[in-house]
Formats: structure tokens, sequence, C-alpha cells
């Protein structure tokens, strides 16, 4: 047996996988989107079409240019159809702060709350408390649902995620039409969310503090603990997809978590990995090893620290926060380092995604071209312990979907370079002062042990 592994062998988690309980899916009714802007214009083109409801939830929709279009968009939808359901569902914290690094701003709330007096048919805007304070978890659940069209993305609401201007956060998207896969997700956001005494409408004023809420809020995160998605297992013929919605939040029993490990366990020959901060947890690490140990191939995209969302160009005033993507980078030099001679051999695809100006946010996984994860999970301890995070499995044994799914690897790919030894990889020594200066802190007080599970 390989240290690390149980004994199982991957047909075991193969099976694992396949014995999830699933929802068909017609191959023709998946769609693979490869650039924020088609993502953007989908968005207002099934917000225009829509005719029952519109269920959007995600981390935030922002104060600026793309996330005022899109709320208007969906004011504008209900002015015409006020019978039209529409939810808006961001996290509680978030909502009500500024970006960081920005100095004193407003929360989005606000406009939550201005656009809301102006209109006569109001949507209804919710703040998701998932723990107290934002620090230890976030609202990190995607998923839009428009009638039976299901969008999904790991992207927020705002500019740069909407590729607004003249920069773009890279995602992922891709477009589900299913009835029963968009009712299961409106029926979790319906059970777990809209009935809880902890989750607070938004466009509307006095919004009650994290502290008032203290009490509902430590049984809503019990609650979410345990919450799942509802839906019939269907048979799956030839000339379907199955796709199994799954969520997750915490260290213990978290379906999530033990799904992607089985589906990492489950790979025979090739795994293709993205995350946008390198930062794996311990057992996704091992994993990974093992796997190279088998003799597989892996190949795992994450962005150069210049296409962090955090990362302060040297031209401007540096803080606290721009030390974090030199973080991730330490992380990826020593793993790289640990792992050269499976990089000398070719089995590990070590590749940095950077491109102008733009940032780099990609999730998910595809294994031995069977199996797909979309998520939103940053495959990191923070991911892993303190979000509520969620997942669609894609399970494709006809490979009905190979040539999305491979034209969507060639995109991500196109902006990457292939790290050859990891002495390419920047070391302490080569940051700029201020960075340096700020890591030998970190390092002194041994906070970026913390730092690893939080960030």
């Amino acid at each position: 047996m390989i240290s690390g592994f149980s004994m199982h062998s991957s047909a075991h988690y193969r099976q694992l996988l396949a014995h999830l309980p699933q929802i068909a899916v017609a191959a023709d009714q998946f769609e693979v989107l490869y650039s924020a802007q088609d993502f953007k214009q989908r968005i207002l083109a099934l917000i225009a079409s829509a005719a029952q409801r519109i269920y959007l939830v995600a981390l935030y929709l922002q104060d600026d240019e793309a996330g005022r279009e899109i709320l208007s968009a969906l004011y504008a939808a209900k002015q015409r159809n006020p019978a039209l359901d529409i939810k808006l569902f961001v996290d509680f914290h978030r909502a009500q702060r500024g970006l960081i690094g920005k100095g004193k701003q407003g929360g989005n709330h606000l406009m939550y709350q201005e656009m809301a007096a102006s209109h006569q048919h109001k949507i209804e805007i919710y703040g998701v408390p998932v723990k107290g304070r934002e620090l230890l978890g976030v609202l990190h659940l995607k998923g839009f649902i428009f009638d039976d069209v299901v969008l999904y993305s790991g992207a927020s609401l705002n500019d740069i995620y909407l590729h607004q201007q003249d920069r773009y956060r890279f995602d992922r998207y891709h477009q589900v039409t299913s009835p029963a896969l968009a009712r299961s997700m409106v029926n979790y956001v319906d059970d777990q969310f809209v009935r809880s005494e902890a989750v607070q409408r938004l466009d509307r004023c006095d919004i009650p503090s994290a502290k008032q809420l203290k009490g509902p809020i430590r049984r809503f995160k019990r609650q979410l603990r345990q919450g799942q998605y509802r839906f019939s297992n269907m048979s799956v013929d030839s000339t379907d997809v199955s796709i199994t919605p799954v969520a997750g939040m915490g260290k213990r029993n978290n379906q999530l978590n033990q799904m992607i490990r089985n589906l990492v366990r489950a790979t025979e020959r090739d795994i293709f990995i993205c995350t946008p901060y390198f930062n794996l947890p311990k057992e996704l690490s091992k994993d990974i090893e093992v796997l190279l140990k088998r003799g597989c191939n892996v190949t795992i995209v994450v962005g150069d620290k210049t296409a962090n969302d955090f990362f302060i160009p040297p031209e401007e005033k540096f803080s606290t926060i721009g030390g974090l993507p030199y973080l991730y980078e330490t992380n990826l030099r020593k793993f790289a380092e640990r792992n050269q001679r499976y990089i000398d051999a070719g089995r590990l695809n070590l590749m940095l995604w950077c491109c102008e100006r733009n940032s780099y946010h990609l999730k998910g996984i595809f294994v031995d071209d069977v199996w797909a994860l979309l998520t939103g999970n940053n495959l990191n301890p923070r991911a892993w312990a303190l979000d509520l995070e969620n997942g669609l499995l894609v399970r494709d044994p006809h490979q009905h979907l190979q040539a999305q799914f491979q034209a969507e690897r060639d995109s991500i790919l196109t902006h990457t370079q292939r790290l050859a030894h990891f002495d390419q990889v920047e070391q302490i020594a080569d940051y700029p002062e201020q960075v340096r200066k700020l890591l030998a802190r970190i390092h002194r007080v041994k906070a970026h042990l913390l730092l690893k599970r939080i960030i």
C-alpha cells in the first residue's frame, strides 16, 4: 500500500462516484461558455427571457457599473412581470462593507436599498450570515437559476468578473437546462435560507447586526452543516450525462469535501485541476502526490502571483493584503521542489496563468475524460472548513461533452507557461523589501500556520 492512501484502488472510488444519486441531463442541454463577456451577456439574456423565477446566489453583487447593470435588469424584469419570483442571495457581511484596501466605503446594501426605494415592485435581496464574522466563513455557494436553466460559475457580479471595462477576472462558466436540477437548487435555497431567521433582507433599512443575530446564526450554522440538495435519483441512458449537486460546510461530515477526495482518488490516468490560490488542504495534497507515485499524469493550473486578486504592482502603495500572493507562491515552490522528479518525467505539469493585468479565478477538476467538477470551491483550507460551498459533479461515460471540455481546457491553458523547475519560482530573497519584511514577521510569530487555514 502506498502511504497516504487507503487500501482501496481507484476502481473503488470510481464505484463510489458512480453510485451517487444523479440527475439525468440530455447532453445537448449542457453548454460551456468561454469568456467573462459571454457570461455577462448570457446573464442579461436569461434575465430578459425568464418567465417564472430568477434565483441568483453569489458572494456579492457590487455597487459598480456592472453590478448596477445586472440589478437594473432584474428590476426591469420585475416591473414588466410583477409575478416573476426574483430572489438574490449574497453574503451578509460582505454586502455591508467596502472593498479591502480601498479605505472607508459604504456597503453594497446601500445600493440595494436605493434601488428598492425607486421601484414599485420589489425584488427580494437576502444577506446570508454563514458565520458570525466574515473572517470565519462566508456564503461561497454558487448558482444562478432562470426558470429551468442553471448558469453556474465561481464568479461574483462586478466590473472585473464581468469584463465590464479593460480588465477581467477569468473564471469558468457553464449552462445546464434541467428542470430537476433547477428545482433542486431552488429548493435548497428556500429550505436553507428563506426559512431561516438568521437570513435578513438587505433591500430594507434597519438590518440587524451580526451581534443581534448571534443565536439565530448559531442555529443556522448547525442547519447548514446538515443541509443537502433534495432530488430523486434518475436513470441515465446513453444519450445523457448525469449531474450530482453537492453542498458542504465544515470539516466534519462534509459531503462536498468527501466527494472531491473520492474524485481525485478515482483517477486512473489523467487529472486536470484548477485552483486560483495554491494552498491545497493537506489531505488533497497527499492524494495528488499518491497519484504521481501511481503513475498518473497530473496537471495543476494556478494563477501566477501577478494574476492574483490581491497582487499589488510594485509602483502602487503596498498594504498587508498584498502579501497573500507571495505566501501562495512560497507554497507552490515547496510543492514543486518536493515533486521535481515528476516534473522532470513530464507527469506533473504545473501551469502558471498570466495574461497582462487580468486575474485568474478558476476552480474545478477533470478526471479521465469521464468526470468534471464544476465548483466555486477554491480547494484550500478555508473552503475545506469555513465557507459554505457547493459543486456539480458531471459524469459523462459516453464522452458527449468531451469536445466542449477539451475546448475549455485549451482555453484555460492559452495564457499559461509550464514550470520546468522549482527554481523558476521566485523565493523570499527575490521579493520586494516590504514583502520580505512582512513574511519574516509572519513566520517569526508562526502566523503563517493560521493564515494557511483562513485564506
